[in-house]
């Protein structure tokens, strides 16, 4: 669970906690109703197996199936520690996942060193690149260079709903409608062996470029 951010109200504490309760039992039942085409598993158990747990990456705007798919593998995930990102990280907590508070803007190098520490003891690891507040669909540094400290792997992952609703948000937030169909596409590892600045930019493109391709093969499997 995430640490509490200090700015944060009493009553906002609160509200976070009935958000998470609410909202909880509701992503449960909806999940329960999609038919889940998920591919390359294979490359998540792989990386467990080895003993040097992964680094997954994906988009701001596909929280909801990423929680649900991974549900209970004790990742840790980094949440903003503002009152979005706090009652995110409540409602992820109920789903098996634990976090640390910090954000491209506030706290990331503090997380940054946490989730090393988290790999070190085993632990996946996961990072919506673009958040907390984007721009949308470009991937921050920060899981290249927590790669390139750790030597885990990036797993990039990308997930697609025949039917969903689409919020007005900077991040168009997909919630898939009951009954439909989501394909969620793990791509091919990706190793940082050069940490240089130009290093890290290299491996960030890749990440992004690996992301179009997982969202393109998501599509396809769709059709």
């Amino acid at each position: 669970m995430a640490t509490a951010d200090r700015r944060l109200s009493s009553f906002q504490r609160l509200q976070t906690g009935l958000i998470a309760a609410a909202t909880s039992p509701v992503i449960g039942a909806l999940c329960r109703t999609i038919t889940w085409n998920v591919e390359g598993m294979q490359h998540y158990d792989d990386a467990v197996r080895s003993g040097c747990p992964p680094i997954m990456a994906f988009w701001h705007g596909r929280i909801l199936p990423g929680t649900w798919v991974f549900r209970n593998r004790g990742i840790v995930v980094m949440a903003s520690a503002n009152f979005d990102g706090q009652w995110i990280a409540q409602i992820i907590a109920r789903f098996g996942y634990r976090t640390v508070a910090g954000s491209t803007s506030r706290g990331g190098a503090r997380a940054l060193l946490e989730l090393k520490r988290e790999i070190g003891r085993g632990h996946p690891v996961a990072f919506t690149l673009d958040g907390p507040r984007g721009p949308a669909r470009v991937a921050q540094p920060g899981a290249v260079w927590l790669a390139g400290a750790t030597g885990s792997a990036i797993l990039p992952f990308h997930a697609e709903a025949n039917s969903c609703w689409t919020a007005n948000s900077w991040d168009r937030t997909q919630v898939p409608k009951p009954f439909s169909t989501v394909a969620l596409v793990v791509g091919e590892p990706l190793r940082v062996t050069d940490t240089t600045e130009e290093g890290i930019e290299r491996a960030r493109a890749t990440l992004e470029d690996g992301l179009k391709q997982n969202e393109a093969r998501a599509r396809q499997i769709l059709t």
